[in-house]
């Protein structure tokens, strides 16, 4: 029975498509669940959390300040190890294909044996900044960029970044973008197959 409650409380909206890759707060998470009636702290969220990181449903992806060169404190991203857990708690409804995007190329960024994080520069974000011992990379990921908006949005983080590694933008597209002053758009089907 206890069990049977505590799924029920997070199944219906708390797990949707966009709360995959974006930060969470386990501050917020814990006011949350004590405004529903299931008192908690943030400290109790973040042990589950570290349970599910150690159980490997889910990686935590730190957040890195790209001008101070630090990893910060708070503010993680999480990704699903496997995305059929998302599906079968979302029961495929609400489908962000962007979400779902950015899970699949943080996989397979840490399958290709990269440490992942997210970047912070000011106050825009980088997707994932990829790095080996030898070679560190930028990706930006969103399901189109035919919209300008996107597209620029898109472009102006990983413009802000005052390096020469490589800068990339993968999307569903099938338009040939060309390269945005370095900056390579490549269609995330040809990136996987890399």
């Amino acid at each position: 029975m206890a069990a049977e409650k505590t799924f029920s409380i997070i199944k219906p909206n708390a797990v949707e498509d966009n709360n995959i890759g974006n930060i969470i707060s386990s501050k917020k998470v814990s006011d949350y669940l004590t405004s529903k009636g299931r008192k908690t702290t943030h400290e109790t969220v973040d042990n589950y959390l570290g349970m599910l990181e150690s159980a490997f449903i889910i990686y935590k992806a730190k957040r890195y300040d790209l001008k101070g060169k630090l990893f910060l404190k708070t503010l993680e991203k999480y990704y699903l190890v496997d995305m059929g857990i998302r599906n079968q708690l979302t029961g495929f409804r609400n489908a962000n294909y962007g979400f779902v995007l950015e899970n699949i190329v943080y996989l397979e960024l840490l399958r290709r044996d990269y440490d992942v994080s997210v970047g912070k520069i000011g106050d825009l974000e980088v997707d994932f900044v990829a790095t080996k011992t030898d070679r560190k990379a930028y990706f930006q990921v969103s399901a189109s960029i035919i919209d300008n908006s996107v597209k620029e949005r898109e472009l102006r983080s990983l413009k802000s970044i005052d390096d020469n590694y490589p800068k990339y933008i993968l999307t569903m597209d099938e338009v040939d973008f060309g390269d945005f002053s370095g900056i390579k758009v490549m269609n995330i089907v040809d990136f996987l197959l890399e």
